[in-house]
């Protein structure tokens, strides 16, 4: 938890909540008062340990949506109920079906707030110790990008919902050059040093909605929702440029190394392929293609099938 804990004050209502703010702060709190869902939605760009809601409309169940739209279902938060009837809350917290929820009366006295307001922040703890091993178990140590497992599991559900909504997507799998030969010529030191500045520079170059992996040893996967063969060719020559400029940072720490990748990249339509493991299979493909031309090359793998129909 940091040492000065951030609650978002989401005043909807106007009636009261304004000064439970202020009182936080006072505490040695940091706090940060909306009093719309817009400035609301806003506001949430900023990091906050937790939320506390006072709805405009009873119970907040539209308003709770809202926010678990904008930071996820998990998200810490306390809802203010109408002191005579809190059913309504109760039952929109019920909904949410979170453990990180809780409702409070809006009469209820201020030590009574206090009180929840410390435990809202020992749930926002215990949520950030859960999201950590959750993200430990689902990526790389040495580069964070999504293990083997995790990717092909992203993998399936972008698929799944580009084949339902018939939008593009483009998979990407990179496989670095010589990569064998780094690690003969110098030591494994050197080979990991070399993998996490690939992983940092594919990081780099990815979009928010973008997922990347590492699949194992120098291979890499980068998979782009909405993207077509033209956005995708883009983004190929992107991370093959942005790899390549690795080289001169590494030869200045070990001289005479150098990095580059060669790339194979798919598309789908959202109709024209009959599964996920078929598009891997044909980024895959286009991979061997890339490498067998010699290396820090890219081969779209419709391009393959429009040479052997010559």
């Amino acid at each position: 938890m940091s040492d000065t804990p951030r609650i978002l004050f989401a005043d909807h209502r106007g009636a009261g909540l304004a000064a439970r703010a202020e009182a936080w702060r006072r505490s040695g709190g940091a706090a940060e008062l909306t009093t719309t869902v817009r400035d609301t939605l806003a506001a949430l760009s900023a990091p906050f340990e937790a939320f506390v809601l006072d709805p405009w409309l009873e119970g907040g169940a539209e308003e709770l949506a809202a926010l678990a739209e904008r930071v996820g279902a998990g998200f810490p938060g306390l809802v203010l109920a109408d002191p005579l009837d809190p059913s309504a809350a109760v039952a929109a917290l019920r909904g949410r079906a979170s453990p990180y929820l809780d409702v409070l009366r809006r009469d209820a006295r201020e030590a009574e707030f206090a009180l929840r307001l410390e435990r809202l922040l020992a749930l926002a703890e215990e949520r950030r110790r859960v999201v950590a091993l959750e993200h430990r178990a689902a990526h790389d140590d040495r580069t964070d990008l999504l293990r083997p497992d995790a990717f092909q599991q992203r993998l399936s559900e972008h698929f799944s919902a580009a084949q339902r909504h018939h939008f593009e997507l483009a998979l990407l799998i990179l496989d670095l050059d010589g990569f064998g030969k780094i690690n003969k010529q110098w030591d494994h030191t050197v080979g990991d040093h070399v993998i996490e500045k690939v992983g940092e520079a594919i990081r780099k170059n990815l979009r928010q909605e973008d997922v990347a992996g590492r699949l194992g040893g120098d291979e890499f996967a980068v998979l782009l929702p909405y993207t077509g063969r033209l956005e995708a060719a883009h983004a190929v020559r992107r991370l093959r440029d942005a790899i390549a400029r690795l080289s001169p940072l590494l030869s200045a720490r070990t001289s005479g190394l150098t990095v580059s990748t060669s790339i194979g990249f798919e598309t789908y339509d959202g109709t024209d392929l009959d599964g996920a493991d078929t598009l891997r299979l044909h980024a895959e493909a286009a991979l061997h293609a890339a490498k067998a031309m010699g290396g820090g090359q890219a081969v779209y793998y419709r391009s393959l099938a429009a040479r052997g129909a010559e």
